[in-house]
């Protein structure tokens, strides 16, 4: 049986990188409907695929596309938080402006999604929320205070999710992945002399694949996890910055 069979998934940053491997998967397991959300538009030709042009930290569209999704579809069942930028600095160096931006996507609009989607959910009486994180997240790196913030921040808010939206007795799980460096298109513009070192500090001496991040997406979206609640799952080849 395929592990999203009936399911309705939300996925933001959903056009490329990690986040297209996610939808891909979803929807190679049968998925009813995924909502790919991105402000631009990937290259999908997937029944069950709908692309969205959204902005996480627009407040009003993302309240429209959920009151949307809600009226087409009834429920969502799995919510992807995905969407994440980078803007590296020194903290002697990072502007405001660095700083406003990285914590707005990562961090609020992060917020804004699962606020929106949680009531559906807990309505329902189930569902699976999953948030990306990162090693920096939780080791820290040099020239990411602003990343590391949102990325720490991430996983303050999945603890605290896991235990508000079951209160009332709802079976509406949150939990975070931690990835560690992964060989995306973003990636391949960094010089090898910086990727080697991560690789050797690696204990498996590589990068991660996206596919990696989507199998463990996949588990926590899938029933077979469901007594998995307020965990963060560390896929970084045993990484630690």
């Amino acid at each position: 049986m395929n592990r999203m069979e009936d399911k309705v998934a939300i996925v933001t940053g959903g056009a490329r990188g990690i986040g297209r491997q996610i939808v891909e998967t979803l929807s190679r397991e049968g998925a009813r409907r995924i909502y790919s959300l991105d402000m631009g538009i990937g290259e999908y030709d997937l029944p069950n695929v709908q692309q969205v042009q959204v902005n996480v930290t627009n407040r009003d569209q993302v309240a429209k596309f959920v009151e949307n999704v809600k009226n087409e579809v009834g429920k969502v069942d799995v919510l992807v938080n995905n969407a994440g930028i980078t803007r590296d600095a020194l903290i002697q160096k990072m502007t405001e402006d660095m700083w406003d931006a990285v914590i707005d996507v990562n961090l609020k609009g992060v917020f804004n999604l699962t606020q929106a989607v949680a009531p559906i959910m807990m309505e329902n009486g189930k569902g699976s929320i999953i948030s990306i994180s990162s090693v920096v997240g939780v080791y820290g790196n040099v020239g990411q205070t602003n990343y590391a913030a949102t990325k720490a921040g991430v996983i303050g808010m999945t603890y605290t999710w896991a235990k508000e939206f079951t209160r009332k007795g709802a079976a509406v799980r949150s939990n975070a992945i931690a990835p560690g460096y992964v060989e995306t298109e973003m990636m391949a513009t960094v010089p090898d002399k910086v990727l080697q070192p991560i690789r050797d500090k690696t204990p498996l001496g590589r990068l991660g694949q996206p596919q990696e991040i989507a199998n463990a997406v996949l588990f926590l979206a899938s029933d077979e996890s469901s007594y998995v609640n307020g965990h963060v799952l560390e896929v970084n080849g045993g990484l630690r910055l």
